[in-house]
């Protein structure tokens, strides 16, 4: 068997289902796109499910992809052992409906004998136990001997998640040799030893699962496979890990080369080393697909894969970032099948150059709470670290429990393991329960999607507004009804609309549906996408009573299509601006387009500044002034790839796409609503500007008459600023300046004058001082003193005290500040004016703290004033060594 580079493997693959009349996609996002039941897409078929359930129109009934996809199940064992791994490539080839299992299996043989030239003899087949069909095509066709047939149960041959499609399964498998196997002579498919491994599973979807539990044939019968790309590898290349394959090896090859390692020579180093090689291959292509670090969701997945990885840079003696420098030996062995890698290098980078950086200050951040957890525990004579603090660590500060545990043994002391298990077990079943069975929802059908599926819907709503149709279906209470009448909500699909449904981050439209008498008055209170190209119009009926296969005129409220086109047309505008001002790094991260506003999200690292504003601002609005035709067009991919025209972060395009364009400045993708003229937009303005999430920011602006509005009320504050000032609009900012230093002067004044009483009462305190135990004790109540008139009168007082403690209160503004200060001999005889302060402060449910000669606090309850005066000669008592 000749030795075969993985690369080579998958490009063999999708050639040879290319021959068999199969559309090749390239891979999907690891980002679902319109399915919330998955966090991140875990097989080859999950970009295909609505293609399965049918409430997708699938672009050929044969399909073949090679999918990139990313488990996160078993994080914890990647490195541990050299089998796990959290990213793997998914080869499939699959029919909708079209060949079944005579044509898969039949193909699934000639591949790996003729094209990969497997031994026969090595090769095995275990089927489904009731599956005579599968059996006798392996058996009586394809002639593999009865002997290297087996049956297995369900567990092992049979598919299904939940209710929906399911069906039993054929697996190959390749015999490594009886070195890898057992003392059992009778040792085969299914046995627990590695001698045989699987490589590829032929599922066949026959059936439908009811919630009785039966299950139904299915009319269309689907195909869905599954070769794990790296697994194959590894037969083709006689290795025994997926670290000794070709490509994966290059990368683990380039982290021993930058952290001075050498793989093979010391099993600890040899679980780093295998932790950051798998871990950079995950991160660069989540990073590429538009996952940004954060503390939940896919976020999350990113973040601790990255901090893990430089964790064990840690470990290998990496004291600064180098993750980022290792993308580029990704790209090296799959930037040509995963031309993302390649086109989002320097941002791909960038990502994991700043979230290790702020690990590395994380680590400094946990080290030193774990070093006064560990100081509490020498005062307390314990040894044991509670659970409880080990996951605060790990899980509110980032910090790797591993290294807790590294940091206590070297300290003699070890972590409460069970705690910790049970805490972290808490978290899991918290999330679980947010989750809930989301397996079984990707499979739930709409009413919508139970229709016949020749019914869709037209739209015709970009250059038109009013339109004839006929309705094709109602859908009430999620039941298919025939007709609704006054007072009802409901959804209407139409053969053809004008309503814009949802989509590309713009508002769905609104407007009303008539009859030609309009007794029929109906409002269209939203629109939204629907399965099989169906158009669904969210209604109230306002009047009469309408039934399917009525003729109703479509007319979409004009006034909030057109703010709508307003705001989504400078969205283009305000891509390509920032992407000018800002950088090639920033892409698109969300958007929302509504009649009132728009909001652009952003993939930045820092804020934007006011002076970047501005110039965004200026420069939107300028290709505004331009006039520049707004042209919509349909064209192959291609050629929009070769007019120049910037697709969106993460998203999967058709053969034939849309390409907006204005002018030649904004050339984009997109299936939105439009204006003809970048003059209709008027004008733009930027609200305002933050941050959402871990490197993307938020622009909210507004455009034509909502910038209007938003003038004229800029206009009427300044005119009220003016008149209660009195006077002109001119001169207003001189006034203001003016007003404000005459403001501070008035204030210094009155904290002089306030200043020079209390020091003229100095006196007077003085004489009411108390002696306790050989300390002398002064204590003084305010009244509307600020803080540093406060410490300034209790700095005068110590010294004129020359020897012991002052303790004054002041009340203003409904709060008590306390102000505790001693001289260096009271100090000598054990006084502590912070926890002075702080025990005082609690009578009044207050806070404070600071030095033992100066400290200060404030707190809520005024009304404790004297009992927190008098609580000082008890305190100051108990400080006396």
């Amino acid at each position: 068997m000749q030795s075969m580079g993985l690369n080579e493997i998958r490009s063999k693959f999708l050639n040879f289902f290319e021959s068999k009349g199969h559309l090749v996609q390239p891979s999907y996002s690891l980002v679902p796109q319109n399915d919330k039941s998955l966090l991140l897409i875990n097989a080859g078929m999950a970009p295909l499910k609505n293609y399965f359930t049918g409430a997708e129109v699938p672009p050929s009934k044969r399909m073949s992809t090679c999918q990139k996809c990313i488990r996160t199940g078993d994080i914890e064992n990647v490195g541990v052992t050299a089998r796990h791994a959290t990213l793997f490539e998914m080869l499939g080839n699959f029919s909708f409906g079209d060949y079944f299992k005579h044509e898969t299996l039949k193909w699934g043989w000639e591949f790996v004998t003729e094209h990969l030239n497997i031994p026969q003899d090595k090769i095995w087949v275990s089927v489904y136990l009731e599956d005579d069909e599968a059996y006798e095509i392996w058996e009586k066709e394809i002639g593999i001997p009865k002997e290297r047939i087996v049956r297995l149960g369900k567990e092992d041959n049979f598919w299904e998640i939940g209710t929906g499609a399911c069906g039993p399964c054929s697996e190959i498998h390749f015999d490594r040799g009886p070195e890898y196997g057992c003392d059992n002579p009778d040792c085969k498919p299914g046995c627990d030893c590695d001698r045989y491994l699987e490589f590829w599973n032929h599922v066949f979807s026959q059936f439908n699962k009811d919630e009785d539990g039966n299950y139904n044939p299915l009319e269309h019968k689907n195909i869905d496979t599954g070769m794990g790309l790296e697994r194959m590898a590894c037969i083709m290349q006689g290795v025994d890990t997926i670290f000794e394959v070709d490509t994966i090896k290059h990368i683990l090859n380039s982290v021993e080369k930058i952290t001075n390692t050498t793989y093979g020579k010391d099993a600890k180093n040899d679980k780093s080393i295998r932790i950051i090689t798998d871990h950079i291959r995950s991160v660069s292509f989540l990073v590429s697909d538009g996952v940004l670090p954060s503390n939940e969701g896919r976020g999350y997945v990113l973040r601790r894969l990255l901090r893990r990885a430089a964790r064990n840079g840690k470990l290998l003696g990496m004291k600064e970032s180098f993750l980022y420098k290792l993308v580029d030996e990704v790209i090296k062995v799959s930037g040509e099948a995963y031309p993302e890698l390649v086109e989002k290098r320097d941002y791909v980078q960038k990502v994991i150059r700043i979230e290790e950086e702020k690990f590395n200050e994380t680590i400094d951040k946990g080290i030193e709470i774990l070093a006064s957890y560990m100081e509490d525990l020498r005062k307390e004579e314990k040894t044991v670290l509670s659970g409880e603090n080990a996951f605060k660590l790990y899980d509110t500060y980032g910090f790797p429990v591993d290294l807790t545990r590294e940091i206590l043994e070297e300290e003699h002391m070890t972590i409460d393991e069970e705690g910790f298990h049970a805490e972290m077990e808490k978290q899991r079943q918290a999330a679980r329960d947010a989750r809930g069975n989301m397996d079984s929802v990707a499979w739930e059908k709409d009413a919508v999607s139970q229709l016949d599926k020749s019914i869709c819907t037209s739209f015709e709503g970009y250059n038109n507004l009013n339109e004839e149709a006929t309705v094709k279906a109602i859908v009430k209470d999620n039941e298919i009804v025939e007709s609704v009448e006054a007072g009802d909500e409901a959804i209407i699909v139409l053969d053809k609309t004008t309503f814009y449904p949802e989509g590309g981050g713009q508002a769905g439209d609104k407007g009303t549906l008539v009859n030609k008498n309009e007794d029929i008055v109906i409002d269209v209170v939203d629109t939204k996408k629907g399965p099989n190209n169906t158009i669904k119009h969210i209604v109230v009926v306002r009047s009469g009573k309408i039934n399917v296969g009525e003729t109703l005129f479509v007319k979409v409220d004009k006034e909030r299509r057109m703010a709508c086109a307003r705001n989504h047309s400078a969205t283009h505008i305000l891509h390509k601006v920032l992407k000018e001002v800002l950088g090639e790094h920033v892409n698109q991260a969300g958007s929302l387009v509504t009649e009132d506003r728009l909001r652009f999200d952003v993939t930045h690292f820092e804020a934007i500044t006011k002076e970047e504003i501005k110039v965004i601002e200026e420069k939107v609005n300028d290709i505004i002034f331009d006039a520049l035709d707004i042209t919509c067009e349909n064209m192959s991919i291609t050629d929009a790839k070769n007019k120049g025209a910037m697709a969106l972060f993460g998203e999967k395009y058709g053969d034939e796409v849309r390409v907006v364009s204005m002018g030649d400045y904004s050339i984009e993708l997109c299936g939105g609503t439009h204006l003809t003229n970048t003059s209709q937009i008027g004008m733009f303005k930027i609200l305002s500007e933050g941050g959402v999430a871990a490197g993307v920011r938020r622009i909210e602006a507004i455009t034509g008459k909502a910038v209007y509005n938003y003038l004229n009320g800029k206009e009427d504050v300044i005119a009220n600023v003016c008149s209660s000032l009195k006077t002109k609009e001119d001169s207003l900012t001189t006034r203001v300046v003016a007003l404000l230093e005459e403001n501070k002067n008035l204030a210094k004044e009155l904290h002089d004058v306030k200043t020079k009483m209390s020091l003229q009462s100095i006196e007077s305190v003085l004489d009411s001082k108390v002696d306790v135990n050989g300390v002398n004790l002064v204590t003084a109540k305010f009244e509307g003193m600020d803080m540093n008139t406060l410490k300034e009168v209790a700095d005068n007082l110590r010294d004129k005290l020359q020897s012991g403690v002052v303790v004054l209160a002041n009340v203003a503004d409904d709060k008590l500040n306390l102000v505790v200060t001693a001289t260096k001999d009271a100090v000598d005889k054990g006084i502590h004016s912070g926890n002075i302060v702080k025990s005082i402060a609690a009578i009044a449910g207050g806070k404070g703290g600071g030095r033992p000669n100066m400290a200060q606090a404030g707190a809520p309850d005024v009304e404790k004033v004297e009992e927190v005066l008098n609580g000082a000669s008890e305190v100051v008592k108990s400080q006396i060594k």
